[in-house]
């Protein structure tokens, strides 16, 4: 199976220590703009008022964005990116249109991979130059524009009609002169294949952009309204079509509706202000954020943190498992990139798995229906997604066969921080985990605040034993954190739950783990 719960261990507190080097951007925002990024850094003592500096802490790229109105550049957010996306490696800042708030208003954007090198911008194209959003040729009007675009259209596709009835007629007459039948018109597609996405997406004219929150390889994701109602929306370039119409299959499967998995509204089409028009998933918005980036701003104590646990495990198992309920079939799905950015934080405390653009139906048990979607199948497939921090040994080496405590609390930390740091590479990754064996340091300091810390490391070792068919299922995982979070209640489960999950070893559970240091 698939060490999709190796991610469990991220909801606990763990010691960490900075990586030697940080970025260091410059940091400003102006009154008014909606959001902060100051939690993706640390802010340094460099004056009494604005800008200051700010020292990365998830990535080593700065970003900048200005508002460029009748040839005035003001600066409206300077700050630390979330994570090192593409573009980042751009050693100046280089600004390219990324919205139209307003009329005679354009949003310049650009990320840079330098200390302090958002700064100031290199080069910032006026309005009025070709490439910007509204730019116009002085020469023509509006209207004038418009009509001699129609009549251009107009005349185009009269040629085009005049030369396929001509092609047509002579084709037929070729045809009788040589005594050969006529080609005898192709059918027609069936209705669900190849079918243009642009033409079964509505648009909806009440859905509001408000901010980016997060852009990713495939998509970005904003914040924004719909009917009032606060959503998010994942919003695709036009060459990432394939990746959408995947969620958009699994999300809009029949039975995909759990607590803990982030609910899918609508899918749509559009886009903010002048940026081309594509494909929109419009999902449920959990303004508290993902898990990386509430753990790194609160401190989470051992009930929250088991609550916190509990519901991945249980939104995990209800992934994982086939059923048939009320009529209607879901199969297995392994979601392939379950990591801490991946999760999203719930108003009551809860987690809600989200980010399906990874996932994979499994091979069911039971005939699947013929709607359900089609996918690769086998290792490569598995193989090629997913965070590389949280995958199992057997996908690194790509061997899958599918047959003592202060007094402040730690800082949140990634998988394999400790030993490696914030960012290992592959080969590291594979030598500490595959050919070393090791897994995640458990630091002594978690048993001051763990009412059953051995039963919470055995929890741990047996999700990520060397093992796969030794590992535990979502199931499992479910059934011993709700025996760690409520150990003098008595847990029923609903039918169909394994009854065969390891019990907890009595013996450890009396004994005081040493420290964590030795491999599996």
């Amino acid at each position: 199976m698939i060490l999709g719960t190796l991610g469990l261990w991220a909801l606990l507190p763990a010691a960490v220590q900075a990586p030697p080097s940080r970025r260091t951007c410059v940091f400003f925002e102006a009154p008014g703009v909606r959001g902060s990024t100051q939690t993706l850094g640390q802010l340094l003592d460099a004056g009494p008022g604005p800008p200051r500096a700010i020292r990365c802490l998830y990535s080593r790229c700065c970003f900048g964005i200005w508002n460029l109105t009748q040839d005035l550049a003001q600066v409206e957010m300077q700050g630390c990116r979330d994570s090192d996306e593409p573009g980042c490696e751009s050693p100046h800042c280089d600004p390219s249109p990324r919205a139209q708030p307003s009329p005679g208003s354009t949003l310049f954007t650009c990320s840079c991979g330098t200390d302090f090198c958002n700064a100031n911008y290199s080069h910032l194209p006026p309005l009025g130059s070709p490439g910007t959003p509204g730019s116009q040729s002085p020469l023509a009007t509006p209207g004038e524009s418009i009509w001699m675009a129609l009549v251009l259209l107009g005349l185009f596709l009269l040629l085009l009609l005049l030369g396929s009835i001509i092609l047509a007629l002579l084709q037929r007459n070729v045809c009788r002169v040589q005594g050969v039948p006529e080609p005898e018109p192709e059918p027609e597609p069936e209705p669900d294949s190849g079918r243009d996405w642009s033409v079964e997406l509505p648009q909806l004219p009440d859905l509001c952009f408000s901010q980016v929150i997060r852009e990713g390889s495939h998509a970005v994701v904003w914040a924004g309204q719909l009917q009032g109602e606060l959503v998010a929306i994942k919003a695709f370039p036009l060459r990432a079509a394939a990746q959408f119409r995947a969620e958009r299959a699994l999300y809009e499967l029949p039975g995909l509706r759990h607590d803990h998995i982030v609910r899918f509204i609508t899918a749509s089409r559009g886009g903010p202000g002048p940026l081309p028009c594509g494909p929109l998933l419009v999902l449920e918005l959990h303004p508290k954020g993902s898990l990386c980036h509430y753990l790194t701003q609160y401190t989470s104590d051992w009930g929250s943190s088991l609550r916190m646990a509990l519901s991945l495990a249980q939104g995990l198992a209800f992934l994982h498992e086939e059923r048939w309920q009320d009529g209607q079939y879901k199969p297995g799905i392994a979601h392939r990139d379950l990591s801490s950015q991946n999760v999203l934080i719930r108003e009551d405390g809860s987690c809600a798995i989200g980010d399906l653009g990874l996932a994979l139906v499994l091979p069911g048990l039971t005939q699947a229906p013929t709607w359900a979607p089609t996918q690769p199948r086998g290792p490569a497939a598995i193989m090629e997604a997913g965070t590389q921090r949280y995958m199992a040994p057997e996908l690194l080496d790509k061997t899958l066969d599918l047959q003592n405590w202060d007094s402040r609390p730690p800082p949140f930390q990634l998988a394999y921080e400790a030993e490696l740091g914030s960012t290992p590479t592959t080969c590291e990754l594979w030598t500490l985990a595959v050919e070393e064996r090791r897994r995640p340091y458990i630091p002594p300091t978690w048993h001051c605040f763990a009412t059953d810390p051995a039963g919470l490391r055995e929890l741990l070792e047996d999700c990520w034993d060397a093992d796969p068919e030794a590992r535990l299922t979502a199931e499992c995982v479910q059934q011993r954190l709700a025996t760690l979070a409520h150990p003098q209640e008595s847990h029923s489960f609903p039918e169909g739950y394994s009854h065969s999950c390891p019990p907890l070893c009595p013996e450890d559970c009396l004994s005081t783990p040493p420290h964590y240091h030795s491999p599996l």
